[in-house]
This record gives structure tokens, sequence and C-alpha cells, in this order.
């Protein structure tokens, strides 16, 4: 079924989002490794040693062990001095974009693979190099000395390849804090959420969310904070199990404070009651299935991408900033981002059990809450700017070309309306009132004509404006 395969799904994005969204997992690893590396090679040094090929040798290390060391030792120095160089740049970079665009957008530079691959990289060779500085030995007392000259080697091309991810590293840093680089990173997110718990439109039949037909019984949240993930598998088997239905009704997103209600639940026959251990159960279970955090994630919450997006936009409007240029990106990313949620199923989600059975109802936003999140605020802080009201008639006139419900149309023209009377009452000049009217009898034109995409012609014979 659908809600299994999405849930599966859901459970390995999780796990994915809670290891890339941490900065240490992938150096830890690469330490790891190296140490393992450090201790197994010098052993193969020591086997092989007597049988190196000649041919071989010579592009291999050929110091004593007194230059081995020198060797290991700046490498070890060196890197770490890199490592602190780097650490030291991301910090900047973070600060940057906390203050600059938004403070939402540090979990996407953390989460940053060319970073963390960096840092285990420099970390690695560090390790590596002290592990392999252990195994040198001078000849003492009629001992032989060892150099493992395959080690030192390896240790050697370890450096230049930190060198290389040095450069590498500061020519990414300076192509993410671009605020194209960013806005398309938190773009592709959204995408990939709603593909994960969004059905397209036509491939899954759409369900009214079962009423009440018995007493409804309250369930508290057990911990505050931002409802991060919601486990549908754990919900539907406490329902199942206790023949009832739950109304989740907050959506993943939401902040939700412990011991404040959270969701509904009711008996699933018409003759039948909730009450006693079976209802305390179910409340429990309910409750653990719903998981808090200090922040927001993108795992479940589609809106959350968005948030980050008009984040950027309303920040570039303060008067301490006064980017209108970066309000308009961040505006044409929304743009590109509600035309493709607009073929998703969005709204309330309804997972069924085995027996094709309604069980839950999971609150979640549609496509009209989702365009009043993104124009609301830039409408309010840039209605006398006419380069940001032009951005959100283009919006609404784009959007209105792809959407495919009756309601979804209401809510785009309920939207150009609020923008055509915050227009009439700005002064702008002539130019610029002629170019937004304009914009506006686009909007008109898209919601009350009908345009075939997969054609070459308008339904009526005249091309989009």
């Amino acid at each position: 079924m659908f809600t299994m395969f999405q849930g599966a799904r859901q459970r390995q994005a999780v796990f994915v989002d809670t290891v890339r969204s941490r900065l240490w997992p992938v150096p830890a690893i690469g330490v790891i490794a190296a140490v393992a590396l450090g201790v197994a090679l010098p052993q193969l040094d020591t086997a092989l040693d007597a049988r190196m090929p000649v041919t071989l040798a010579g592009y291999l290390f050929g110091g004593g062990a007194d230059g081995a060391r020198e060797v290991l030792a700046a490498i070890a120095t060196s890197l770490m001095t890199v490592t602190s160089l780097t650490f030291s740049l991301t910090l900047v970079t973070l600060q940057l974009a906390s203050s600059q665009y938004s403070p939402r957008l540090l979990r996407t530079f953390a989460s940053d693979r060319f970073v963390q691959r960096t840092l285990a990289l420099f970390l690695a060779t560090f390790a590596y190099a002290l592990t392999v500085l252990r195994t040198i030995r001078n000849a003492v007392d009629g001992s032989a000395s060892f150099v493992p000259r395959i080690s030192v080697t390896v240790a050697y091309l370890l450096a230049m390849a930190s060198v290389l991810g040095l450069v590498l590293f500061l020519g990414h840093l300076v192509r993410q804090i671009r605020i194209e680089t960013m806005l398309d990173h938190v773009s592709r997110d959204v995408i990939d959420t709603v593909c994960r718990t969004a059905a397209p439109l036509g491939d899954e039949p759409a369900f009214v969310p079962p009423l009440p037909r018995t007493r409804t019984h309250i369930i508290a949240a057990r911990s505050s904070g931002f409802l991060t993930q919601v486990g549908e598998a754990a919900l539907v088997a406490a329902a199942v199990d206790a023949d009832a239905v739950v109304l989740v009704d907050r959506p993943v997103g939401s902040s939700i404070v412990a011991n404040v209600p959270v969701a509904l639940c009711w008996a699933a026959g018409p003759s039948s009651e909730l009450d006693g251990d079976g209802l305390d159960s179910l409340r429990e279970r309910v409750a653990g299935a719903l998981h808090t955090g200090v922040e927001r994630t993108a795992t479940q919450d589609v809106g959350y991408g968005l948030r980050q997006l008009t984040d950027v936009a309303v920040r570039a409007l303060s008067p301490g900033i006064n980017d209108p240029t970066t309000a308009v990106h961040a505006l044409q990313s929304c743009t590109a981002v509600l035309c493709e949620l607009a073929g998703y199923r969005l709204g309330p989600r309804i997972l069924r059990d085995e027996d094709d059975v309604a069980r839950v109802v999971l609150t979640r936003p549609d496509l009209p809450e989702l365009l009043d999140m993104v124009c609301t605020q830039p409408q309010i802080y840039g209605e006398r700017d006419p380069l940001v009201m032009g951005s959100l008639l283009m919006l609404l006139r784009d959007l209105a070309w792809v959407v495919r419900q009756p309601e979804h149309r209401l809510a785009i023209a309920d939207r150009c309306q609020r923008l055509r009377l915050s227009i009439a009452a700005q002064q702008f000049e002539s130019s610029g009132r002629s170019g937004l009217e304009r914009l506006m009898s686009q909007v008109d034109e898209a919601l009350h004509q009908r345009w075939d995409l997969g054609n070459d012609s308008h339904a009526e014979g005249r091309q989009p404006r």
C-alpha cells in the first residue's frame, strides 16, 4: 500500500536527516578509519619490506627513521592548523548566513556534505600520521630500525589530498554563501519532502476525512517543542488495537506544549465507546508517536522550506538590510516550489489499516495555506516597492496556470484582490503602476481561461503573455 511504502521512506529519511544535520558523524568515522589504517599498514610494511620489488620501492619513501618522523610530524602539525582554519571559516559562514539571510538556514549549512567530508579528510590525515608515527624505530642495541615506507608514503598522499581539499573547500564556501545557491538548496529540500509525504494528484483517490460518530476524547502532548516527526505506523497500530480513529490536529512543524491537547480520538464503531485502560493505552501510544525537537526539520515538514525562503525575503526587506533584489530572488524560488507542489495532493492525510479502514487523520497545510504563508509577510513589508509587488503578482500568475482544483483558484483570486487593494493605496509612478496593472490582468486571465501546457496554442487561439 502507498501508506506503508511512504512510511518506510519517511523512517529512512528521518535517520538520514539525523546523521546529515550533525557536523560530527562523518569526521568521527574518518578518524576511526584512519586509526585502523594506521595500525594495519605498518604491519603490511613489515610483511612486504624484505620482498618489496625494486621498481615499486623507488616510488616509496626512501629516508631513514628520523626523516620519517619529521615528515609525519610536519603533516600532523600542518593538518591541525588547516583544520582549525576550516572550522573557523565554517563558523564565519554560519554567522553570515544567520545575520544576513535567516537563522533557519544554519541547519542547511551544518548538513553540507562537502564541509563534513573535508573536515573528515583533514582529521583523518592528522590521526593517521600520529598513529604511524608511533611505529617508527631507530636502530638501538643491535636491533634493526623500522621505517614503514608504504605507510609514510600514504601519509604524504593524504597530505597532498588535504591541500587539494583545502583549495576546493575555499571555492565551495564562496559558492555556498551565494544567495542563489542557498535558495536552490532549500527549494530542492522542499520538493524532496513533498515527494516523500504526499502523492501526486491522480495517483491516490481523494478521501473525505472521517467525522466522529461517538464521543471524542482529548490526547495531550507529552513534551514541549516543535512537532518534528509523526510515527505513522505506530499511530495506525495504536488505533487498530483500540478500534478507534485518531485525529492529529497539529501539523508537523507546529509548536506544541506539554499537557496541551494535540489530538482527538473516538471509537470507530457507532455503538462502541473508548474508556478505561484501552483509552489510557491509546493516549499513551499516540503521545509517544508524536516526536518533538528544539528546531524544525524538513523530514516531514512541507512548510519548513517555504518558511525559510519567506524568511530570506522578509529579512532582505528589513530596513537594516534593504535588499529588495534578494527578496525578489526568494519569491521566485517560492514560485517554482509552489508550482511544483500544485501537482501533489496536500491537505489532511488519511492513514488506513490493512482492511482499508481509515484509522488516522494527519493535519497538513494545503496549497492555499502555503500560499498565504509565502505572500502575507512580503506583502506587508514590501507593499511600497513595486518590484516586490510585481514579484508577488507573477507568483500568482504562474501558479494560476498550473493549479487544477477550484479552491486553489479561489485562493489565488483572493490573494490577488488583496494585492490589488494594497497597490491602489500606494503612490507608485505611472510606469510602475501600469506594469502592476498589466500583471493583475494576466493573473485574471490565467484564472479564468484554461491552458493546456502540453499544446502549442491557447484554448481560444491566443498565447499567454
